[in-house]
């Protein structure tokens, strides 16, 4: 009965916290008047963006080929260096968007098609994924493996999209920025 109680405890701060970052994300987004900030240099955030995604996509596949050859420690490490990767991407993501014009992408054509349905994607599957990622990362450490290893099944190939479409977007829409 205790272990229920914990897991419904989680389980209430992962959608409360999923929750309270979305909303923050629409806030600094859309609600902050950009003309406050003048004069920074933010023409550095896409290409960390872009890095950053790709460390996650790298911590992935790793992940994935350590827990396959049932090296736990490694596949351990490498979600653990996953997940704090994308918190900081969380984190600077918030903060460039807080501080910077949107870019609009100048493609064309069947290009911009595939730009604005990489994008959609992106942003919906970062949005929904996050208490799953939560979720799945509390069952590891609750030591709840075969919920863990049921709920990582599904996490994973989107986790992994998120993380490669985001570095899609940023080369699709590198050539439109203003720095």
């Amino acid at each position: 009965m205790a272990l229920k109680l914990e897991e419904k405890k989680a389980k209430q701060i992962i959608v409360a916290l999923s929750v309270v970052v979305a909303l923050l994300v629409a806030v600094l987004n859309w609600g902050i008047d950009k003309r406050m900030v003048t004069g920074l240099d933010l023409g550095f955030f896409p290409k960390f963006h872009a890095f950053l995604n790709s460390i996650v996509s790298i911590l992935l596949v790793l992940a994935l080929l350590f827990i396959k050859k049932k090296k736990i420690k490694q596949h351990q490490t490498s979600m653990f260096a996953a997940f704090v990767t994308s918190a900081v991407f969380l984190v600077s993501y918030v903060v460039y968007h807080t501080l910077a014009e949107p870019t609009s992408y100048g493609g064309e054509g069947t290009l911009k098609y595939i730009y604005l349905f990489l994008l959609l994607t992106h942003i919906v599957l970062a949005a929904v994924m996050m208490p799953f990622i939560l979720m799945t990362f509390f069952y590891a450490w609750s030591d709840k493996i075969d919920k863990h290893r049921a709920l990582a099944k599904k996490v994973w190939p989107f986790w992994f999209y998120v993380a490669v479409s985001g570095v899609i977007i940023y080369f699709m829409i590198a050539p439109y920025y203003n720095y």
